[in-house]
Parts: C-alpha cells; sequence; structure tokens
C-alpha cells in the first residue's frame, strides 16, 4: 500500500487490484477487536459470520455477478453503531433492558442495507452510551468505553465503540450518529477524523428505518474515519452525495471569538491555533465573530431533546424509565413533563436560532470552532459535569441542522475542532476538509 494514499484509498486499491481479498482484511480487523482494556468495543460480534460474509464479496461483486465497477466500500471492514438493526443479532441502544427486548432480528436496517450494497463487510455492532443520551461514552451496563490506544482515556460518546473500532483498527470506518455531538466529541477525542451529515439530507433521513431515534429534530448520521481525504468518499458510499474531485481553498472562514473560548484548556486552544494557521496558508480568509448568542443553544436545545427522547422511550417501556441509569431517567422524566405549550415556545426559539445560522452561513462560506472545551476525558474521574459544557460548543450547529466534519488536531491528541458548513453544503464541506488536508 502507497504511503501516499489515505488507509481507505490504500486499502481500496489494493482490493479492487486484487492484492488483498475482504476476507484478509476482514482477518485482519477481527485481530485487533475488542483490545481496549474493558474488551467492550462491540456489543455484537461474530467473528465467524463477519469472515464468512467478507468471503462472500467477490462472488457478490466479482465477475460471477457481472463484471461491474465494484462499490465504494467493496471489502472495507465496517463497523455499525448498536442502535441500528444488523439482521441476526439484538440491538442493544447500550442498554440490556433494550437488547432483551428486541430479541434477534430478523432483517437489516436500511443503514445496513446501504452498507452492504455498497460492498462494505460489516464487523459487528459498537458500544455507545446508553440510549445515545450522552457525550462521555460511560455505559454502567456494558462497561465504560476506554481508548484502546490509552486507557486512562474514555472515548467520549455517544458513538464510543465507533470510536474506538477505528482506533484500534478493528474497523476501517464506523457509523456513528449524532444529535448534539455523538461523532464529533469522540472522533477529537480519539485522535480522528468525523463527519456529520446536514439535519435535512433526504437520503440520510431514509437511512433512520430500522434504527432507533434519540430525537429526531437533531439526530443526523455520519462516519468516524482516520483520515480527512477519505470523507468525500465516505459521504458519496453513504448518502450518495457527489463530491467534487477538488475545491478551492480561498474560502472566507468565520471563527468563533476569544469570548466563547472562555473555559478552553490550553491544548485545546493550541489545536485551533494550528488548524486557523493552516487555513491560512492554504488561502482562507479568516475573521473572527462574535458568538456568545450561542450561550442560549443548551437552553433550546435540552429541553426539545428531552421531550423527544421521553415520547420515544415511554411508547417502549410504557413510561418506566427506570430500567436506565438514573441521569438518563430523570432527563427522560424531565422531558415527559414538559408541555406541549412549552415545547412550541421553544420550538419558535429554534427556528429563529436557526435563521441567524443561516444568515451567518449565508455571510461565510465556513465556520471553525473547537469540537469540546477539554482535549481529554480521564477515565474513573467524576464526569457528570462533562456533558453541559462540552454541548455548549456542539449544540450551535445541531441547532442549525448543519454539517461538520472533525479536523484532528495530529499531534495534540483530543484538541480538535469542527468545521461547518451551511445546511444542506455537505459535498463543498467534505471536499475543502479533503483538500486541506493535503
Amino acid at each position: 500500500m502507497s504511503e501516499h494514499l489515505s488507509p481507505i484509498q490504500a486499502l481500496r486499491a489494493d482490493l479492487i487490484a486484487e492484492r488483498a481479498t475482504p476476507r484478509e482484511a476482514m482477518r485482519d480487523a477481527l485481530a485487533h477487536a475488542n483490545s481496549n482494556a474493558g474488551k467492550n468495543v462491540y456489543l455484537a460480534l461474530d467473528a465467524r459470520r463477519a469472515m464468512s460474509e467478507a468471503e462472500d464479496l467477490p462472488a457478490r461483486f466479482g465477475a460471477a455477478a457481472g463484471g461491474r465497477e465494484k462499490p465504494l466500500l467493496y471489502g472495507l471492514p465496517i463497523s455499525l453503531k448498536d442502535c441500528f438493526d444488523l439482521a441476526g443479532f439484538p440491538t442493544s441502544c447500550g442498554s440490556r433492558f433494550y437488547a432483551e427486548q428486541s430479541g434477534i432480528v430478523s432483517a437489516d436496517s436500511a443503514v445496513a442495507t446501504r452498507l452492504r450494497a455498497q460492498g462494505a463487510a460489516i464487523v459487528g455492532k459498537t458500544n455507545l452510551h446508553p440510549l445515545a443520551y450522552g457525550i462521555t461514552g460511560e455505559n454502567p451496563e456494558y462497561g465504560d468505553c476506554l481508548q484502546p490506544r490509552d486507557p486512562t482515556r474514555l472515548t467520549g460518546g455517544s458513538s464510543s465503540g465507533g470510536a474506538a473500532s477505528v482506533q484500534e483498527g478493528s474497523a476501517i470506518a464506523a457509523i456513528g450518529t449524532d444529535t448534539g455531538g455523538s461523532i464529533r466529541v469522540p472522533a477529537v477525542l480519539c485522535g480522528l477524523a468525523g463527519y456529520r451529515a446536514s439535519i435535512g439530507l433526504a437520503h440520510g433521513r431514509a437511512l433512520w428505518r430500522g434504527g432507533v431515534h434519540l430525537a429526531q429534530s437533531f439526530d443526523t448520521l455520519g462516519w468516524l474515519f482516520r483520515d480527512l481525504r477519505d470523507a468525500p468518499l465516505l459521504a458519496e458510499a453513504l448518502f450518495g452525495i457527489r463530491v467534487p474531485g477538488s475545491m478551492e481553498t480561498r474560502a472566507k472562514v468565520a471563527c468563533a471569538s476569544g469570548d466563547f473560548l472562555r473555559d478552553c484548556d490550553a491544548d485545546v486552544l493550541d489545536g485551533f491555533a494550528e488548524w486557523r494557521q493552516r487555513l491560512r496558508e492554504r488561502g482562507a480568509t479568516l475573521t473572527e465573530i462574535e458568538v456568545q448568542w450561542w450561550d442560549e443553544s443548551m437552553e433550546i436545545f435540552a429541553p426539545i431533546q428531552a421531550h423527544e427522547a421521553a415520547a420515544i422511550h415511554t411508547a417502549r417501556t410504557g413510561g418506566d424509565f427506570s430500567h436506565f441509569e438514573r441521569p438518563i431517567a430523570e432527563r427522560l422524566a424531565w422531558g415527559a413533563s414538559i408541555t406541549e405549550t412549552e415545547i412550541e415556545r421553544l420550538r419558535g426559539r429554534h427556528a429563529a436560532f436557526r435563521a441567524r445560522m443561516d444568515a451567518l452561513l449565508a455571510a461565510y462560506d465556513y465556520l471553525i470552532l473547537p469540537c469540546a472545551q477539554v482535549g481529554r476525558l480521564v477515565a474513573g474521574a467524576d464526569n457528570s459535569g462533562a456533558r453541559g459544557k462540552i454541548l455548549r460548543y456542539t449544540t450551535p450547529i445541531s441547532l442549525a441542522g448543519m454539517p461538520a466534519v472533525a479536523l484532528p488536531a495530529g499531534n495534540r491528541e483530543g484538541a480538535g475542532v469542527q468545521l461547518v458548513a451551511a445546511r444542506d453544503a455537505d459535498a463543498r464541506l467534505v471536499a475543502y476538509a479533503a483538500q486541506i488536508a493535503t
């Protein structure tokens, strides 16, 4: 494999040229699976089945299938977040109660179906913060998700196992979800890239069939992976987005101002400065903007999220939230108590906030800011206060429904940033992210 290619480009080239086989790629992936201290990257994994499905790929997409051009994910080992159905396994949503309630499902979710149609070899289903309702990756039932390369660090969540699977090498890319930051935060805390799609992406909405939502107003799908150069291929494979092959890098970029960054660790600020400098070197014009008005985002986001989550889980539990850990049960109970009158008032504020964000991204090509105020979450520490502090950085983008790419910070582990574009400008965003990576 060429050192000048990204990880996915290199493996894909070998698979298509038959210098490697899907079976060999899966064998290598499985050799790294569950290598973190908790041995809990995956909540559902059948190595024999994964190998068998990988072995079938040449027949499905080779000469016997008419010799068609191989699909974008051909033979690539991909992990799937365990809030999506995968035939032959339960769907736990990070909860043993739901795993038992689910039983063995008989049909793939739409996202699993899409992955298979694109030639992916699905390794298994990954750990997550319970109900995808948390940002740390702590799970009292299946064990906290620790980073494979550093057991003192949590992965972040809720797409915790997805990040761990890419970090350990058991998947070359992972399907995650992002409601309030659940792709962006684990991506940067684990030194990875991430991409969350626009909320209104039509194909993205269709992919939720067979998946369990957290809050429909904010839920998005996306990827965790290693190299920004792979973002265009992954976006096209999952969402059918046609991404331009090259992108003008002389862009107008808005930067969150110093006042908003008041609680950032020094490493996070240094990583943010390095990315701003990289953009300037590639021709971008950067302008600091005042974003103190973002501080109302949690006042809008949290109750709507809780209200929608409560409705989903009331339907599944009959309103008995005692099956879940106390912080989540309390959030669900609070969400169930919020009146429709109050929710309608909040939706009005949401619309106004979104319109203001739309105006901002009409004036600038992109927006850049940190994904979190910290670069690490310490395993075993009291992280109960982390959620609100981190979501202050991610929920403005979630409320706006905008696409974002998490830009890893190189040697500064955990100090990555998020690059944001206007809603539905996903193709332009991932093309630009790939361009600035080179």
